[in-house]
């Protein structure tokens, strides 16, 4: 099919009346589109809820283990009874 005929043909298809739809069929969208969105809402709100979580999890690990402070050596022995 060349350019023209695809030309032609899409006009043929826009210039036609739009087909009517069945009544159910909008009732049907509609509620499936709710419910989609109401997924949708959950599950973005589940996953900042988990980010949360693991961010509270690791601040308190942190703060409790403190991996940032070197641990103090135990190759010597402690110095006592001097």
């Amino acid at each position: 099919m060349s350019g023209n005929d695809r030309e032609a043909a899409v006009r043929r298809l826009l210039e036609q009346a739009p087909r009517s739809l069945p009544p159910e069929i909008h009732t049907e969208a509609v509620r499936r589109g709710g419910r989609m969105l109401r997924r949708r809402t959950l599950a973005r709100r589940a996953l900042w809820l988990l980010l949360l979580a693991a961010s509270l999890a690791f601040t308190v690990w942190a703060l409790t283990a403190r991996p940032w402070v070197e641990p103090p050596s135990e190759t010597t022995p402690p110095l006592s009874g001097w």
